[in-house]
């Protein structure tokens, strides 16, 4: 209805005057935004929102329908929400509409260990008042993450949402101009990828992606079990990659409930797969050990394969990287989104001060400093993961004793582990203005 009085203006202002340039500017610059979202995932959404909340005129767009969504079934999925990606969530208002309680995680257990076999005794042990009333973090069920950005995105006044539709995107020195498969088009000072490892804003500026196949598949789901995981967390050292438990809410037919994330062999995990679900269960039983009694899978199984990937930069002309755009780690520290979200506050602090300053969004200063921001700190992350996986992920018995050894060592060095917790919340990364409160 906005577009067609739009167009019965100008053909009524046509016929009585001509239209001015000035004219003409000012009325497409109504339909203009200052950032344009490309990717309504986790976390474009939640960059979407950020900078709408705080006044910046913003656009988002995805290939995908956004409806609000009734609660659909559960599926397995989840995300271990750090600490300092929570205070993010919060600030973008979307933590208080998550329809299903978050779990807290108040502590996390390591050990190594075999399939089948009991975890080293010597373990590491972290306890979150150690450093505080905070928990390490929280574990939010994929769809109700989903559901809560869905329902808060159409109620900003300052966001355009625009799904399902395709950008194509222009760029030059002042701007770009998106042009939507629904005809739609507009210009925005800033421009950011957010939409995945194969980003095709990422490709159309030329920027090199170095790879790193693991040659291993990840193995996410759900499990019910016996006896209650009193908010504890697991991370078992496996020859062929970590196994991770992690506790979830509990549902409906099911009072204990874990989230578990499990690396292995890619013909391991296929044949692991394609068993079915008793057989299943008792897979995941070895690996797990005995402390949460009788497992049962639940939801659904989902599978990928493992790898790590770097983008050369995260900027170029007008356009910013974001996420899974920029960067792709192992998924042994459980990091992956919680990098993505510290992406989402350095960029949309230094975009927020930039406009409340009256400065350009977009400008190659604002990009520069963005990029300084993040990429040593994602690099970091990278690179440390790498080392963890070569270094738990074999069976070499000197090797296997060593990190035994080492693991028993640093539950005994209380400064270090403080270290090791402050990672895993997000405290001791490069943050923004907001999660670094």
């Amino acid at each position: 209805m906005d577009i067609l009085c739009a167009s019965l203006d100008v053909l009524f202002l046509g016929l009585v005057a001509p239209l001015s340039p000035s004219r003409m500017r000012s009325m497409k610059a109504s339909q203009d935004v200052d950032v344009c979202v490309v990717g309504a995932g986790p976390v474009g959404a939640t960059l979407a929102a950020r900078l709408a909340g705080a006044g910046v005129k913003t656009a988002v767009v995805d290939a995908a329908p956004l409806p609000p969504m009734a609660m659909p079934a559960f599926d397995g999925r989840a995300y271990a929400i750090a600490l300092t990606s929570k205070r993010l969530l919060e600030g973008a208002g979307v933590w208080e509409r998550l329809p299903v309680e978050p779990c807290p995680i108040l502590g996390i257990r390591v050990a190594d260990g075999r399939p089948g076999e009991a975890p080293s005794p010597l373990s590491l042990h972290f306890d979150h008042a150690a450093l505080g009333e905070d928990p390490f973090g929280w574990m939010v069920e994929a769809r109700s993450l989903r559901i809560a950005l869905n329902a808060h995105l159409p109620k900003l006044a300052n966001l355009a949402v625009h799904a399902p539709a395709k950008a194509e995107v222009t760029r030059d020195a002042d701007g770009a101009t998106i042009t939507l498969s629904t005809g739609a088009q507009f210009r925005a000072r800033l421009v950011v990828g957010a939409e995945g490892r194969n980003s095709p804003l990422r490709a159309a500026a030329g920027i090199r992606v170095s790879r790193l196949d693991y040659h291993c598949m990840g193995l996410v789901g759900s499990i019910a079990h016996e006896k209650p995981h009193r908010n504890m967390a697991l991370e078992q050292f496996l020859p062929h990659g970590p196994f991770a438990q992690l506790p979830m809410p509990p549902l409906p037919d099911h009072p204990h409930v874990s989230a578990i994330v499990w690396t292995d062999k890619t013909a391991i995990a296929e044949r692991c797969l394609a068993m079915d679900d008793a057989a299943y269960g008792r897979e995941i039983a070895r690996r797990l050990g005995g402390h949460l009694g009788w497992v049962k899978p639940i939801g659904r199984r989902w599978s990928y394969p493992l790898s790590a990937m770097h983008a050369a930069r995260y900027v170029d002309t007008r356009m910013a990287l974001v996420g899974d755009a920029a960067h792709g780690i192992h998924p042994i520290a459980g990091q992956g989104l919680n990098l993505g979200f510290r992406d989402v506050d350095a960029l949309a602090s230094l975009v927020i001060e930039a406009m409340a300053r009256g400065d350009d969004p977009g400008g190659a200063a604002l990009l520069a400093r963005y990029q300084a921001k993040r990429r040593p700190d994602s690099l970091l992350m990278l690179g440390a993961t790498h080392v963890l996986e070569r270094l738990f992920a074999n069976d070499i018995a000197p090797i296997r004793i060593a990190r035994r050894l080492g693991i028993g060592a640093v539950d005994r060095m209380p400064r270090l582990k403080n270290f090791f917790a402050r990672q895993a919340m997000g405290m001791n990364s490069s943050a923004g203005a907001l999660i670094g409160r």
